[in-house]
């Protein structure tokens, strides 16, 4: 996961009732500032360990506003209590002119809930294929097949992006993204020095140029690769 956020010019606001994630990926900025500057406040005390923030509950919204929920943790992965997910569903349902961002690495889950139409439904897929020296989350395909058959409306976050299986047909990079049919795609390299495999700025490019052409790209860091 990374720091997104503007939309069309707008700036988005974060919500984090549920915090903490188990997925230990090698580039977690969220993780770092939990386990480092944020260690002794009273919501990290325990670190990166998922916990619901029950007084983000009561937290109001104004209508128009787009609101990405849980930026400091994966809300949706296999260990966090059904309970907590539909309390979250619940203030989502109670702001219905409100716009509600989710990102998970998990999105088989999504399939297991009554998603609000106020709300997209987003996924996380850096790349084809990430290492689990890198990445303890579900496969990218296993992340790919769920959210292609959701039938909400989502989006992808490439961020951040590693090398990709180029090309456009059903094992492609290309091909996973128009087969889920996003709405729009976040794309941004790492930030934050971790040197993992990335694919060149040509590659990146070419892949954002194809994707202009079905939705909206939204570009983060887009830089040339560590190794270039």
């Amino acid at each position: 996961m990374s720091k997104m956020f503007m939309v069309n010019g707008q700036r988005v606001k974060t919500f984090n009732p549920v915090s903490g994630c188990l997925y230990g990926c090698s580039y977690c900025w969220a993780r770092k500032l939990a386990e480092g500057k944020l260690k002794d406040t009273p919501r990290y005390k325990d670190g990166f360990k998922p916990a619901i923030h029950e007084t983000e509950l009561s937290k109001r919204f104004k209508p128009g506003e787009i609101v990405f929920i849980s930026d400091m943790g994966d809300m949706w992965g296999e260990w966090v209590p059904v309970a907590w997910i539909t309390s979250v569903l619940g203030v989502v349902e109670k702001w219905p002119e409100t716009t509600f961002l989710f990102l998970t690495k998990n999105p088989q889950r999504y399939h297991q809930f009554q998603l609000p139409p106020n709300c997209f439904a987003g996924v996380t897929i850096e790349s084809t294929y990430v290492a689990s020296e890198y990445s303890k989350a579900p496969m990218a395909w296993e992340r790919y097949i769920a959210l292609a058959q959701l039938e909400h409306p989502k989006f992808i976050s490439i961020e951040p992006i590693m090398s990709f299986a180029s090309g456009d047909g059903p094992t492609d990079f290309l091909g996973w993204l128009k087969d889920i049919a996003p709405e729009f795609v976040y794309v941004g390299y790492d930030n934050y020095g971790h040197k993992l495999p990335e694919p060149s700025l040509a590659d990146t490019q070419m892949l954002i140029s194809e994707l202009k052409k079905f939705t909206q790209v939204r570009c983060k860091t887009i830089r040339k690769a560590h190794w270039e």
